[in-house]
C-alpha cells in the first residue's frame, strides 16, 4: 500500500468497491488544495457540473454527478477531486425532493464504489427521492459494489455501449504485525477480555471468521437493498447474480446486454439520447405536489431504519 496514498487514508474499513476498476483511483495521491479543477457538461446543455458541486438543475431536472471512490464524508475529495460523498448525496437529495421547479432526478454515475460506513443512508436518500420524483440512472461506463447500490434504487437504469455494472460484493483488506515496520518498530496488538472482534487476527481461524461475519453482515444488507430496489426476489438474487451455478461466484461485473438479461439494468442508449428522452419526459416541467425537505428526511430516515 503506498504511503499517502488515498487507500492509505482509508485504512482497513469495509469496502464495497470494485478491486479492479478501483485499483487506479484508490492508489491515487490524497489530493492538494492546488489541484486544477475539472467540471462535467451536461449533454444537449451548455450547463456544467463543476468539481466540488453536487449537482445543476437544467430545464426542471437536477443532474447529480456520481464519481470516483464514495466515501462519508471526504471533503477534501468532493471539492478537489468532484468525487461524490454519501452525506453529500443525501443533502442533494433532500435539496431535489423539496425543489418546486425540478420534477424529475438523473444520477450519471462513473464509480467503482466505495466505503461502507453510512453507505446505507446514502441509498435510502435516493429511495425516499425515487418515491417522490423519477430518479433516472445512467451507468457511463461504470456503476460497480457501492456505485450500483446507489444506482439500484434509481426508478429506471440506462447504461452506455461498453458501460459495466455490477460486482455486488464486500471486501476488505486486513493487515496484522508480523516484522518490524520501517521506523524499526515490532507492532504487537493486545485486546481487553471482551473484545477480541475489535481487532480480528487473520492468522487465526477466530479471527478470519470474525472477518468474514463482518462481510457477510452487509453483504445480506446490500443484497436486501439491491433485490428492494430493482423489483427481484430475494431469495433468487443469488443465483442470478452469479456466473456460474454455484451462488458464491457473484460479485462479478456486466455489460449491458448481460446486465439488462439478469434485471440489472432496463436499457443500453447513447448518453444523448438518454438525456434527450430524460428533458423530453420533463420540460417543460409537469405539476407536482410540494415536498418538504422535513418530510422527505423523515422518509429517509425511515428506508434507513426499515435497512437495518
Amino acid at each position: 500500500m503506498k504511503q499517502g496514498s488515498i487507500l492509505a487514508r482509508l485504512g482497513g474499513q469495509l469496502m464495497a468497491v470494485d478491486p479492479i476498476y478501483g485499483r487506479e483511483s484508490l492508489s491515487m495521491d490524497w489530493p492538494a488544495a492546488a489541484m486544477a479543477a475539472r467540471s462535467d457538461m451536461v449533454a444537449g446543455t451548455d450547463l456544467k457540473v463543476e468539481r466540488g458541486e453536487r449537482y445543476v438543475s437544467v430545464r426542471g431536472v437536477a443532474v447529480m454527478p456520481i464519481r470516483g471512490i464514495l466515501t462519508p464524508n471526504s471533503e477534501i475529495l468532493e471539492r478537489y477531486l468532484g468525487w461524490a460523498t454519501y452525506a453529500g448525496i443525501e443533502a442533494a437529495c433532500a435539496e431535489i425532493a423539496a425543489a418546486d421547479d425540478v420534477g424529475a432526478a438523473v444520477l450519471e454515475i462513473d464509480s467503482p464504489g466505495g466505503s461502507v460506513l453510512q453507505l446505507s443512508g446514502a441509498v435510502a436518500a435516493v429511495a425516499a427521492l425515487a418515491a417522490i420524483k423519477p430518479v433516472y440512472v445512467l451507468a457511463n461506463p461504470l456503476a460497480a459494489s457501492a456505485a450500483y447500490a446507489l444506482a439500484s434504487q434509481g426508478t429506471s437504469i440506462a447504461m452506455t455501449a461498453g458501460a459495466f455494472i455490477g460486482s455486488i460484493g464486500v471486501i476488505q483488506q486486513v493487515s496484522a504485525p508480523v516484522q518490524p515496520d520501517m521506523y524499526g518498530e515490532q507492532w504487537n496488538v493486545y485486546l481487553s477480555s471482551h473484545a477480541r472482534a475489535k481487532w480480528a487476527d487473520p492468522r487465526t481461524e477466530a479471527g478470519r471468521a470474525e472477518i468474514q461475519r463482518g462481510l457477510d453482515e452487509f453483504e445480506a444488507v446490500f443484497h436486501a437493498d439491491v433485490a428492494r430496489g430493482r423489483g427481484i426476489a430475494l431469495d433468487a438474487l443469488a443465483a442470478q447474480l452469479s456466473v456460474t451455478a454455484d451462488e458464491a461466484d457473484g460479485g462479478a461485473v456486466f455489460m449491458a446486454a448481460e446486465a439488462i438479461r439478469r434485471g440489472l439494468a432496463d436499457t443500453m442508449e447513447t448518453r444523448a439520447a438518454f438525456y434527450d428522452r430524460v428533458f423530453a419526459a420533463h420540460a417543460p416541467q409537469p405539476a407536482r405536489g410540494k415536498a418538504s425537505a422535513r418530510a422527505f428526511a423523515q422518509a429517509a430516515a425511515a428506508a434507513a431504519l426499515a435497512r437495518c
